[in-house]
């Protein structure tokens, strides 16, 4: 009985010697790989490394304020974070990432005057869209989220959704999927409309922190990421369509080294609002501000909080 021990162990050991030396050969075959992979399973990648609250976070000017270590899903800061709160021009991140995710990215999309029509009705912010020329999806979303375009919303929404009332049912219901319970859309650019007694529609909201887990969704998207992450983007003419230049007003791109993102916001009511993201040392964090008094202390409140965030310990999660 000894012996066969024996004897089984140097099988044993000779085989480990000849894969080991096979090793490198079969790494450059299919078969091999797969093999490899069945035999020695690929190292457990180490948990990333948790941001802990140390100390109380700066203060801000906004109604709802809402900070997010967006690697592990930790709640850094949540001032008000579920309350539900008008949102101006932050509605077109879900407006954006539905049209990436549901339609055809080369589709031309034809401007129509309806769409000319939502921004003179409201005072809305423009891409200075021109009826009749067509405009790539993947090009007129740049028209969306850097200047803000309503009139952009407005020709996504129906050509994307059909109707704009269509598209806006397709937000609902993507909002429900992402388990955004404090949200609900209207419509797809985040302008006020007024009910039949003159008063401002209530049911345009958010919370800073639905707005948080969408643009963390959103942000997972290259294309979105992309996007929101440009200062500028310039579209040449073409036998289809006219010139356009378009800047961010998302002015946290150019003084805040790292930021990411990704949409600010303003009405009357929802008052100056900022989504934001930023990167430092490989780490990356989301945050919301809703509800500011002007529009430069939206980002004065998010530098501060971002300079708070990533000074923050970075513990090794408990095993």
């Amino acid at each position: 009985m000894l012996m066969k021990r024996r004897i089984l162990a140097s099988i044993l050991f000779f085989l480990a010697i000849e894969l080991a030396l096979a090793a490198p050969v079969l790494a450059f075959t299919p078969f091999g790989t797969r093999l490899l992979q069945e035999i020695v399973p690929p190292p457990t990648p180490s948990p990333t490394p948790i941001l802990t609250v140390r100390g109380t976070p700066p203060s801000t000017s906004a109604q709802a304020a809402y900070l997010l270590d967006a690697d592990t899903g930790h709640v850094l800061v949540d001032v008000r974070g579920e309350q539900r709160l008008p949102m101006a021009s932050t509605t077109k991140i879900m407006t954006a990432l539905i049209a990436i995710q549901t339609a055809d990215l080369s589709q031309l999309v034809t401007i129509r005057q309806d769409a000319i029509k939502e921004v003179q009705a409201h005072n809305g912010s423009t891409a200075n869209l021109v009826v009749g020329d067509q405009i790539s999806l993947k090009d007129l979303l740049y028209g969306l989220m850097l200047p803000s375009g309503d009139d952009a919303a407005v020709a996504i929404a129906d050509a994307v959704g059909g109707t704009t009332s269509k598209f806006v049912q397709t937000m609902n219901l993507f909002a429900r999927r992402l388990h955004l319970t404090q949200t609900h859309y209207i419509n797809p650019d985040g302008l006020t409309y007024l009910t039949s007694q003159g008063r401002p529609d209530p049911n345009q909201y958010m919370s800073a922190a639905d707005l948080v887990h969408l643009a963390r969704s959103a942000m997972a998207n290259p294309f979105f990421a992309q996007i929101v992450e440009l200062q500028h983007f310039v579209l040449p003419a073409s036998t289809v369509h006219h010139a356009y230049t378009w800047d961010s007003i998302n002015t946290l791109l150019s003084t805040y080294p790292g930021a990411t993102g990704i949409k600010t916001g303003y009405t009357v009511e929802a008052g100056y609002c900022l989504v934001f993201a930023a990167t430092n040392g490989g780490h990356h964090l989301l945050g919301a501000l809703l509800h500011e008094p002007d529009a430069n202390q939206r980002f004065v409140d998010a530098r501060a909080l971002l300079d708070w965030g990533f000074a923050l310990p970075l513990i090794p999660p408990a095993s």
